[in-house]
């Protein structure tokens, strides 16, 4: 196809998702021209619409990872705006409970990274402490993260698209992206759907979460060996019937690949457990109702009162993952020219939990790579 009959843009954002939608917001307020194109009908329909609403405090990643900055520098940011924006939120706070004394001592060094982290107000609690707190607790020890919360992960994405439309930003939805072509001073995108658009574009963010390395391999000029293979760790949730029996969150001591099973409430007051981790081959979102026999073993060893039948399928959601089953260290991926050699391309890999927390971090980090 003749470059002639491509239409020239400054900056597009693929995905709509809680990171694009943060991405496009920023790009607009620097004053960027932008278009977000999303092959889906609306925004954040996929992983952004399929977590727990956690505000994450960034307690359990290796210090200095992408990870740990973004979701610290994220989550202070994202109070602020949740505080300015009359985004529905609270600052709850959460315990992670230990049940043994092997778990006990693992709490001292879930504190000792958090706070190298950077994140305040983290405390070590006696079982008495904890159940003056959460009287239905049962536990041995442990540890209050008092900055943790709770999002309407709608209403915050509502907010985002509101903010980057009224600084210029246009959406387009039914728009996948069927191909592209790096090309001097910028890429060329095929965008298929409805109505189909041809873009030469100074600058293409690819926030395209789980299809994000596909995205980039359809991309003529994108060096293959930068791209990293996908993997999808599904996570289920299930919900509890009746109200919840804790006014905070409730974790257990991490388990190899997640956060183990734990409690946590949305803004509607729905307590769900969740999420577990189950590796799949393709994109599956229905929940076996079989798998909540193993919730209520992993439930019962801090809320032994848990009844049979309580638990009902909720929804599940799938990490995109980028190293498979077993490997652990995976970290958020931002990749600009600087790592894969291609002017004007963004991509990010990887973008699983602290995502919705991170976003705002991630998103300055995108605009400063744009920039530079």
């Amino acid at each position: 196809m003749s470059s002639s009959l491509f239409e020239s843009v400054d900056c597009v954002v693929i995905g709509a998702g809680v990171v694009g939608l943060a991405v496009a917001r920023a790009l607009a307020l620097a004053g960027r021209e932008v278009i977000v194109v999303e092959a889906a009908e609306g925004i954040g329909t996929e992983t952004s619409s399929r977590n727990s609403e956690v505000i994450h405090a960034g307690i359990y990643y290796p210090k200095g990872s992408l990870m740990a900055r973004t979701c610290v520098a994220g989550r202070r940011l994202l109070y602020a705006y949740c505080a300015a924006h009359g985004v529905p939120h609270r600052n709850c706070g959460k315990l992670i409970a230990a049940t043994n004394e092997a778990e006990n001592e693992k709490l001292a060094e879930i504190k000792g990274r958090a706070e190298a982290n950077g994140v305040e107000g983290m405390r070590l609690l006696s079982a008495g402490e904890a159940r003056a707190m959460e009287p239905n607790l049962h536990c041995t020890a442990a540890l209050l993260s008092p900055r943790t919360g709770i999002i309407d992960s709608h209403s915050y994405m509502l907010a985002l698209q509101g903010d980057a439309e009224e600084r210029g930003a246009m959406l387009a939805f039914h728009s996948p992206v069927t191909q592209g072509r790096v090309v001097d001073g910028g890429i060329e995108i095929e965008v298929g759907g409805t109505e189909p658009m041809n873009l030469r574009c100074r600058l293409v963010v690819n926030s395209a979460g789980l299809h994000a390395p596909a995205l980039a391999r359809k991309i003529v000029g994108m060096p293959s060996d930068r791209i990293p293979p996908a993997y999808y760790a599904k996570g289920n949730y299930f919900t509890l019937a009746g109200r919840s029996p804790f006014s905070r969150l409730i974790y257990p001591v991490p388990v190899p690949g997640g956060l183990g099973v734990h409690i946590t409430v949305d803004m509607g007051g729905q307590a769900k457990f969740g999420p577990d981790v189950e590796w799949i081959e393709g994109i599956d979102y229905t929940v076996d109702p079989h798998r909540a026999d193993k919730f209520y073993a992993a439930v019962r060893r801090w809320w032994p009162e848990l009844r049979d039948g309580a638990l009902q399928p909720g929804y599940a959601g799938i990490r995109p993952k980028i190293v498979p089953p077993g490997v652990p260290g995976q970290d958020f991926t931002v990749q600009g020219p600087a790592q894969h050699g291609v002017p004007g391309l963004i991509n990010l890999f990887g973008i699983e939990s602290p995502g919705l927390t991170s976003s705002l971090a991630l998103a300055e980090q995108v605009r400063d790579i744009a920039a530079s």
